[in-house]
């Protein structure tokens, strides 16, 4: 690679996700109880999904992100083609069906299609001159229309959510017009009703226990109430690590995955919750730098539909921990578990990172 690609790397990306796949690995061992029980399967787990996902990382960084927009039709055809797979093949769990059985592993197509929605998305705003009217719109919807009704027919309504963010905020870096997003909001909320009418009964259990976990505390209120109480009594220094009793006890439910934010904030404290939100500052702050100096408008969209992705998840899982939104499954990038999530999040590192060494044109 060349030495003044090199130069252009913005290595507090980089720093930042070391660090974070750090306290991930560590408040992973704590979830798992793997120091008290020796099974330290899981940690070794995220061990090599990092291992794997810094070598994906290294790839997605070698080729010029351009030739990721030339490969537009084969990334979107090849995103559909997976998601009908696991319609029709994919393996069951929990009330979903959301899984390809690969060999030992399983992978999960709908958090891959969240970076393949972001690649095509941005080759399709950068052909279009503005998006000033309903009809310039529509496109766009169109665009993402078909891969949100698959991952919704799963049904994965938090990737779904994740969609229609990454989206928003791409299409808002593209220009959309005040007056027409305003439109969209309006419309939006129009049609809250229908689209509680097609909401699944678990999902919306999930919304009515949000404004009341106490409706079913013994049931789906369950998990939220056990993780306000792990937050809460972390107060500021936390119990210690390896120290929680919701989490060590096990009262705290799914704490290696969604709630592995309430593991921190009961064993690390308020400290600890601080920490984590400086960590996602400086990849925040820094991939926003790379997207105000990209080349051109495909190196904007694309790191602006990576970062509007991490944001949503960090405030919808953060936000679910603490209580203050719903449940939806939504994982914690680079600190939950699960093997999918980790690779593609690390692909998308890539991919910001690759847009900021190409910043400038390299003449030879």
């Amino acid at each position: 690679m060349d030495k003044k690609l090199l130069k252009n790397v913005e290595y507090p990306i980089l720093i930042a996700i070391i660090l974070l796949t750090i306290l991930s690995v560590t408040m992973i061992s704590s979830a798992t109880n793997a120091t008290t029980s020796g099974n330290f399967y899981t940690t070794r787990m995220q061990i090599i999904w990092f291992c794997v996902g810094a070598i994906l990382m290294l790839a997605v960084i070698s080729i010029d992100y351009h030739s990721f927009s030339g490969w537009y039709k084969i990334i979107y055809s090849a995103n559909i083609f997976s998601l009908l797979l696991v319609l029709l093949a994919g393996e069951k769990g929990g009330g979903a069906q959301r899984w390809l059985d690969i060999g030992p592993f399983t992978l999960q197509p709908s958090e891959f299609a969240k970076l393949a929605v972001i690649i095509t998305l941005a080759s399709h705003l950068e052909k279009k001159k503005s998006l000033n009217t309903p009809k310039d719109l529509v496109s766009v919807i169109l665009h993402i229309a078909p891969i949100m009704l698959l991952i919704a027919k799963q049904p994965d309504l938090g990737t779904s959510l994740v969609l229609v963010a990454i989206s928003f905020g791409m299409t808002f870096a593209a220009g959309l017009s005040y007056k027409l997003l305003g439109e969209v909001i309006c419309c939006g909320l129009l049609g809250l009703p229908i689209f509680w009418h097609f909401l699944k009964e678990y999902q919306k259990d999930r919304i009515l226990i949000f404004f009341n976990p106490y409706l079913d505390p013994l049931g789906r209120g369950y998990h939220v109430i056990q993780s306000k109480i792990a937050i809460g009594s972390g107060k500021i220094f936390g119990k210690g690590l390896y120290k929680g009793t919701q989490n060590q006890l096990n009262f705290l439910p799914v704490k290696h995955t969604d709630f592995i934010f309430a593991v921190l904030g009961e064993e690390l404290g308020f400290i600890g919750g601080v920490t984590l939100l400086l960590l996602y500052f400086v990849l925040i702050y820094y991939s926003l730098r790379v997207a105000f100096k990209a080349r051109d408008l495909l190196g904007t969209y694309m790191v602006v539909g990576i970062v509007s992705m991490w944001l949503f998840q960090i405030l919808v899982n953060m936000g679910m921990n603490m209580g203050i939104m719903p449940v939806t499954g939504i994982p914690l990038p680079f600190m939950s578990y699960g093997g999918s999530s980790f690779l593609m999040n690390m692909m998308a590192a890539g991919v910001v990172i690759n847009v900021g060494m190409r910043r400038q044109k390299i003449l030879f």
